[in-house]
């Protein structure tokens, strides 16, 4: 089998009734806050469903957030392998630089083993505290601000641990995460290049920003369920996903919702323990479930901020698809599931491609932001090829824009400047309105302009969490 391939079987034939599959697939697109985007399902190392919701599709890199720490866990995993980490040194010792100034005797006290796990002491997410206390080395500013107590005691969800642990790896390295990890585990499991945002230090942020397909998110589950195999060779230390998935300090209560309970299983080394088995997840539907007891791998990604909702109906419908032995007789079902994720879709916005009257009073309009959200300016043009929007985002008619086409139907999929899909058009005589879909992130944009008014409305679906303009929604290539 090809590196490039996963290994392929009809559901029956690993055990996994069609049935379930279809009654995850009717209660996830009928779920009005979860918006799916792509779904693999791995049983007995084989791929036994996959799908992807237009536009999204099976190439397209994708913005993981969080699930970023459970390949930065990965490389501390192998630094320590090879000798250049000591999950039980302190942190200050792999900054010496610091050593004058990081007085505080929690901060001293303060092992690799605590920042892998969550718990450096801190009750609360301090990244912005961190970073704003010294943005040129985030570091340095983490380690100031003094741990409430001592480290190994409470866990507080802190994007400044991951993001120390990351930089560990790359300081005792000399090289990015995604360079490190490369030759070592990307190349060997058939993933190859990944993009990962880089901060103002030049560091892989560790904590998120990484884009990668949900192939490589399936291909880790796979080798982590795997005790670090893949196809007989031995990528990750033996033993080493049993420990990462070990909860190290109590979680219950700590992300202040009471209706969380995959969050109240305990945390390991970047991954979190769950009802059943253990995962890596990252904001707004991007999991790598990996489950023992099942034999089985499930990787998503997603656009909700009703994560647990996800997770519910993975353990309702799709856990009780995994059965102990091969279902005899079931290619017709196998074939409708087959049948069915590859015409997967996500409906497009409603709208006519065509004003339906004062065609030319929206030749050439403009219009203005009315209230908050990241467009400030917007403007309409025609051409013998059909209608150009242009986004600003901050109204200077010199400055940066967006252009986007807005096609006759459907999503209209463009590559430049930045992947995007849009749909929509004219809902009324005076109302233009369309979805842009930024297609290596979760991330949707929904706009209406109005005529009368001569104002756009602009709001995200779900908020992106990482600063940035509309045209850095994308996989950082060749960033420095």
């Amino acid at each position: 089998m090809s590196a490039s391939a996963l290994p392929s079987s009809g559901p029956a034939a690993q055990g996994v009734d069609a049935a379930g599959v279809h009654a995850f697939l009717d209660a996830l697109e009928a779920a009005p806050e979860i918006e799916p985007h792509s779904l693999m399902i791995m049983r007995h190392g084989h791929l036994v469903a996959s799908g992807w919701w237009a536009p999204y599709t099976a190439g397209r890199t994708q913005l993981l957030y969080s699930l970023s720490k459970s390949f930065t866990g990965t490389a501390a995993a192998l630094a320590e392998a090879e000798g250049l980490l000591d999950f039980d040194a302190p942190v200050i010792s792999y900054f010496p630089e610091f050593e004058a100034d990081i007085t505080d005797p929690r901060s001293r006290a303060m092992r690799v083993r605590h920042v892998a796990s969550m718990s450096s002491g801190h009750e609360r997410e301090t990244v912005e505290e961190a970073f704003g206390r010294d943005p040129g080395e985030p570091v340095r500013g983490f380690l100031l601000l003094p741990p409430d107590r001592d480290p190994g005691t409470v866990f507080a969800y802190n994007q400044p641990t991951t993001y120390t642990l990351g930089a560990i790896v790359q300081r005792v390295t000399g090289q990015s995460l995604s360079a490190y990890l490369r030759p070592r585990l990307l190349d060997p499991l058939g993933i190859g290049e990944v993009y990962w945002r880089r901060d103002r230090t030049g560091r892989e942020i560790g904590f998120s920003g990484l884009h990668a397909t949900t192939d490589a998110v399936a291909r880790l589950g796979q080798l982590y369920l795997n005790d670090g195999l893949w196809e007989g060779e031995r990528l990750l230390p033996e033993g080493w996903a049993a420990r990462t998935a070990r909860p190290r300090v109590p979680t219950a209560g700590a992300m202040g919702d009471a209706d969380r309970q995959d969050w109240d299983r305990g945390y390991g080394y970047q991954f979190w323990t769950s009802r059943h088995g253990y995962r890596g997840d990252g904001a707004y539907g991007q999991f790598c479930l990996v489950l023992p007891e099942h034999d089985a791998v499930i990787a998503t990604t997603a656009a909700t901020e009703r994560m647990q909702d996800l997770l519910n109906l993975v353990w309702e419908h799709l856990l009780p698809a995994f059965g102990p032995e091969p279902l005899p007789g079931r290619e017709a079902a196998d074939t409708s599931l087959r049948e069915r994720t590859g015409r997967l879709a996500l409906p497009p916005a409603p709208g006519a491609p065509t004003p339906p009257d004062r065609a030319g009073d929206w030749a050439a309009a403009r219009f203005t932001a009315s209230g908050d959200g990241p467009v400030r300016a917007a403007g309409l043009a025609r051409d013998a090829d059909g209608w150009t929007l242009t986004l600003s985002e901050d109204g200077d008619p010199d400055g940066e824009h967006l252009r986007l086409r807005v096609g006759a139907a459907g999503w209209t999929v463009a590559e430049e400047p930045l992947p995007t899909a849009v749909s929509g058009g004219w809902t009324g005589p005076g109302t233009f309105a369309v979805d842009v879909v930024f297609l290596e992130t979760p991330h949707r944009l929904a706009l209406t302009c109005s005529l009368a008014e001569g104002t756009v409305i602009a709001r995200w679906r779900t908020q992106p969490l990482e600063r940035g303009r509309l045209t850095s929604r994308r996989a950082p290539r060749g960033s420095v």
